[in-house]
Formats: C-alpha cells, structure tokens, sequence
C-alpha cells in the first residue's frame, strides 16, 4: 500500500455549521475539495488514529465516491477499522447507534439531510463524535481553522472497495467491514417496541402508510414495517433509494410528500400516514384527515411513551428548541418533570441525553428522538406511535382530541421564506432586533406583548452560552411570534418565521384560519412584505 501526501490549497469557505457541511455536488467534485475537509477532521480527532471509524449515508449522487475518497484517506491516516454499511447506505439515527454500539471514534455521515439530491442537487457531509452526536462548536471551529491552512492531506492510490458485498476487506493494514445497513437499528427498535402487540395490530385489520421518499429509509421500513411487524408491501410508498430521490424534494412535510397527504385524505385512508426525510432522520406523522404538527406529536409522544417497553421507567425530562410550539411544557408540567427550551440544534440534546437530563426531546422541523440514539429518528418516532395505537386500540384522532381537551391546543405554524438575498434577511432581522424593547408593553386587540428578546441559551451541563438564537415576540400564553434565519439551505438566505396560538376552548379550527390574525400582525411587526417584497412564503408547514 502507497501512502502519498497530495499538495492542495485550503478552502476558505469549508465552514462547518451544526448540520455539517453543505453545497452543490459540482462544489465537491472540485479537486481536492471533500479531501481537504477530511484531512482537517483526521488532524482534529486524534482519537481516530488507530480507532474505529463509521461511514455512510443517505445514497444521493456522489455518496459512492465519497465514502471511497474517505476510506483511502482513512486508511493513509492510521485508523484501524472502518464499519460501512452495504451499499453505502446508513440512515443518520442508524449511523448514530452504530458509532455508540461500537464505541467507535466517530463516524462520517455523508447527507444534505431533506435537500434535493441528483448530479445538479446537494451534497453534504458532517462528522459525529464517539459519543454519536454532532460534533461540538468547539471541534468545529477546529476543524475549520486547520482546513484554512492545510496544504496537505493523506491518501492511498488504488483503493478497491466493494460497497455492496457484505464482509470484511483490507485496505493495507486497514480493515473495512461492509455490514447488513439495518441490522443493528432494527435490534435495537425491537428492544424499545412491542412488536408482537404491533403485529396484533396489524392482524386486526389496521393500516400503515409510510412514505420513504426515495430516500435512505425505504430499507429500513421494508425489514421492520413489512418483515418483521406484517405489514403487507402496498404500506410503502417511493421505498427504493435513488441517487436523485425520484427527483423529488425529500423534506417530510405538507406540501412534498403530497401522494402520502392525499391518501391520508382520501375515503379510504390508512390509520396512520408518516413519511422520513433523505437521511432518515426527520418524520411526519398524520392520521386519517388529521396532520399532527411536530410540536402536537413530540407532547403527544411524551404523554403515552410511559406505555412502551423501553420508557415504562417513565422521562427522566424532556426537551425541545426555542421556535417548537409549547404544547410539550404543558405535558411536563402534568407529569412533573423538567422541559428545558434550547436553541435549535441536536446538539444541544445531545448533551443533555448524555448527561441523563432528558429521554425525549424534539424540534419543530419535524425531528423527534429519545435516549437511544443521539440524533432524531423518523422511522422510531413512526414505531412510537404504531405502538401507542396497539397499546391503547385508540385512532389518532381520538388520541389527538383527548389530548388537547386536556392540554389545551396549540395552533402552529412555519412559514418558510426561501431563496432571499442574504443581505435582504440580515437587515429584516437585525431591524426587528433593533426594535424589540419597544414592544414591549404593546398591545395589539386582545393580545399584549409580554416579552421580545434574542433568545439566549445557557447549557445546564457544560455552562457554554448561545447567543442570537431566534428572535421572539411573545404574547405571555397566548401567543408567540419567532424570527430567524435557518443554516440548512445552500444559496441565498431562509428566513422562517413560527407562529403559534394557544387555546382551550376553539379545539376544531382550521390551522390557517386560527393563525391568520397572528400572520396579519406578524407582518405589520416584522415587516416581512416591506422588507422582501414577498406577498407569502414559498412553503407553509
């Protein structure tokens, strides 16, 4: 085996956000470029010199030669074993357990997450630490500053890999082991599950319809919906990984998993409709005419998970990011236990799941997780809830309708402005920012603001602090107005707006018609249509 140093310059522009590092695929083909990156990961981490190392991702276009590129470089770079899964594929909750059942160094989860994939789409990669979760700011800033001076990086030439037979091959000193993809993820599910009371369920009559998008899960809801729970086939929909998704934009939500939305609304809808996103970590979940925010979904779960094998210890507590809906923070209080708001980010849980704080925590972008892994899982929290309907013959609605006759309802919304001139969304957000301590006090109808601020965070296990995390104009229980910009796009700016209604009595309004008042008097605070021109977002969920 031929160890070579190859001369390269750094790239300026390799800095790496929570979500890793995104850009065109034409981005990373450049010479040298994902290298580049690489390098800087191996010379930031020495716990990867002669330790384990996982690979794998969502299957979009360029994932093959990607992970090729990383298991030379690993190889020229000390590590002593690489686990990958068959065909390059590994969902990021799967990659995730893997990295900690293993107790491997770390893991490269090669995904753009719920961005369009094919030769014109995006690529991405991020590093997961041993722990299984994204790596911290502070590795981060490391890794981009040695990437900003790197001239060099290690490879072997001629590396023969085959990604798509099982088993172990060697790659000079280098052992690269090809593993089943869903195995391990699906143990591990079956250790959390009631599968023989699910089967029951199943065998009553009752229906799944899940939508894979073409992306990383159809696989494992094949082996776990249809193998081992006995749903027949006709439950998937789009459940072949494509390199280009089916063309398809795999973000799990009202307006791009439209086949799954029409079906859960046609006569003859299945009892329950829930869709992932291209790396599998993202979930929707609807029930017959009934779309259950994520919000709704993480409280509801937090309500019944007690019922299931794995949570019958009950929550240590729970979590969610600052822009989700407060309906989980009514639930704790029932249940009285701590609900700690954080910036968005998995990060952020991450250290709280390590530290024992929380089991369950979740987002408002349709990302929900537990204490088994440390990143959001679509196909677990689609199982939690096929569970909480085995285990209490109740449908969705009913589940939906007893919980906000007790709790109260929280009407949400996102409104997603995409594609905005970055320094069109910076000005928006500073100029709210710039007038948020004269809101306060304001009254506006029946509301009256009770707090505008930038929310800050300060983490109860490390003492880290997060500023400029969102900004928020909030109308005490009744109402919250949220602004910020979101890091996961890769040209322009997306600016997002949340809003969120809270009542106890009008529990069967249309989300749009409860939330148009609070739209209304978003616009006329943020000055949104002034700022950018735009009459409507591009995408409401």
């Amino acid at each position: 085996m031929s160890v070579r140093e190859i001369i390269t310059n750094p790239y300026a522009d390799q800095k790496p956000g929570t979500a890793g590092l995104r850009k065109k695929v034409a981005v990373f083909q450049q010479p040298h470029y994902l290298e580049n990156f690489l390098q800087a990961i191996f010379d930031a981490d020495p716990r990867l010199h002669g330790g384990t190392l996982v690979i794998g991702g969502d299957g979009r276009y360029h994932n093959r030669t990607a992970i090729r590129t990383a298991i030379a470089m690993a190889a020229a770079n000390g590590v002593r074993r690489v686990v990958v899964g068959q065909g390059g594929l590994l969902s990021t909750p799967a990659a995730s357990h893997l990295i900690r059942s293993l107790g491997a160094a770390g893991g490269f989860v090669l995904t753009a997450s719920h961005n369009p994939a094919g030769e014109d789409g995006d690529f991405g990669i991020k590093y997961n630490v041993s722990g299984g979760g994204q790596a911290p700011e502070s590795l981060t800033d490391r890794i981009h500053g040695i990437s900003l001076g790197l001239t060099r990086y290690r490879t072997v030439d001629g590396v023969q890999v085959d990604l798509d037979r099982r088993g172990s091959q060697n790659v000079g000193e280098l052992q690269v082991e090809v593993i089943d993809s869903v195995d391990d993820y699906a143990h591990l599910m079956q250790s959390l599950f009631d599968f023989d009371l699910i089967r029951d369920w199943f065998k009553d009559g009752h229906r799944l319809c899940f939508d894979a998008m073409h992306a990383v899960t159809g696989p494992y809801a094949q082996r776990l919906f249809v193998d081992l729970l006995g749903a027949p086939a006709t439950s998937l929909l789009n459940a072949i990984p494509l390199e280009d998704f089916g063309g398809g934009h795999p973000d799990p939500n009202l307006i791009h998993a439209r086949p799954l939305v029409e079906r859960m609304h046609g006569a003859d809808a299945p009892d329950l409709g829930g869709a992932s996103d291209g790396d599998g970590d993202r979930n929707m979940i609807l029930g017959p005419g009934l779309f259950i925010s994520p919000g709704d979904s993480l409280a509801m779960l937090c309500e019944h998970l007690h019922l299931l094998p794995g949570y019958r210890r009950g929550l240590a507590g729970v979590a969610r990011s600052m822009p989700t809906c407060r309906a989980l923070d009514q639930v704790a209080r029932a249940l009285d236990i701590p609900c700690h708001e954080t910036p968005t980010g998995w990060k952020f849980f991450a250290n709280l799941l390590d530290a024992g704080r929380v089991t369950l925590c979740g987002e408002e972008s349709f990302g929900t997780s537990s204490d088994h892994t440390r990143e959001k899982d679509g196909v677990w929290a689609v199982l939690a809830w096929l569970n909480i309907l085995a285990a209490t013959r109740r449908s969705v609605q009913d589940i939906a309708q007893a919980h906000w006759a007790r709790f109260g309802r929280h009407y949400y919304a996102r409104h997603d402005y995409e594609d905005l001139p970055v320094a069109t969304a910076q000005a928006l957000v500073q100029a709210l920012q710039d007038r948020l301590p004269d809101l306060v006090g304001q009254r506006h109808g029946e509301l009256q603001v009770s707090q505008a601020d930038s929310f800050a965070y300060q983490d109860p296990v490390d003492g880290s602090r997060a500023t400029n995390q969102g900004l928020r104009v909030v109308f005490a229980d009744a109402a919250r107005i949220i602004v910020r910009l979101s890091g996961t796009g890769t040209q322009g700016a997306t600016l997002r707006l949340y809003l969120e209604r809270y009542e106890t009595g009008d529990l069967g309004l249309e989300t749009g018609a409860a939330l148009a008042p609070l739209a209304a008097l978003a616009d006329r605070i943020v000055h949104i249509s002034q700022i950018t021109g735009r009459s409507s977002p591009s995408v409401i969920t």
